[in-house]
């Protein structure tokens, strides 16, 4: 978050001088209280300073890094997680790779008839069984997908930063989102690098930050 000339002065002043009223801020730069108002509120739900009743406003000593890491942080999965992209078992590489095409997607997972996780499809998996001279049609996903447990999941009360760390040391596109069935692991969103690049995009856009 840029911060406008006038916000730079109050964060100043009260750094210097705090705790400290709105008033006195006022004061000190010639201009109403109503004036100021939307700034202190600006900068209070941003971060930078904090306010109690009686008090005043005072600085909270974090500067705009700290205060975008910590947002980042408290984020959850299923804030941001998205619709899984899923395929059956008995579905052909073929069709799985018209439909990684169509979705556009970097991941498949693969699950059975009460969409519960069985495997994941990567394009790496799709190509390398692409590029000899079988028939694609006739081959079933399940013979080349990853199985469980070497399949990386994470669930929705998950930190968000957690499962970034999941997508990096395991080098891998995405990531499904799973709650705990009687019958197995349910897939109920997927979270991907894309959904991070977004996440990014969003933060340095966001005017509350």
């Amino acid at each position: 978050m840029d911060l406008t000339k006038r916000q730079q002065q109050i964060v100043e002043i009260v750094k210097a001088d705090g705790p400290i009223t709105g008033e006195h801020i006022a004061d000190r730069l010639d201009l109403t209280r109503a004036t100021l108002r939307p700034d202190l509120a600006i900068l209070t739900m941003a971060g930078f300073l904090d306010a109690r009743p009686r008090v005043g406003y005072f600085y909270t000593g974090k500067t705009a890094s700290e205060l975008l890491s910590e947002k980042i942080k408290k984020y959850k999965v299923h804030e941001f997680q998205q619709v899984p992209v899923a395929v059956k078992e008995s579905v052909s590489v073929y069709d799985a790779i018209s439909t990684m095409f169509l979705e556009d997607v970097g991941t498949l997972f693969v699950v059975d008839d009460y969409a519960c996780l069985t495997g994941v499809l990567s394009r790496k998996d799709l190509l390398r069984t692409s590029m000899g001279h079988q028939d694609l049609t006739s081959i079933p996903v399940h013979i080349i997908m990853t199985r469980m447990p070497n399949i990386t999941v994470c669930r929705r009360d998950d930190l968000l930063i957690d499962a970034a760390h999941k997508l990096i040391s395991k080098q891998i596109d995405g990531l499904p989102v799973v709650k705990d069935s009687d019958r197995g692991l349910e897939v109920v969103g997927r979270i991907t690098k894309t959904t991070m690049t977004k996440l990014l995009v969003e933060l340095t856009t966001d005017e509350d930050i």
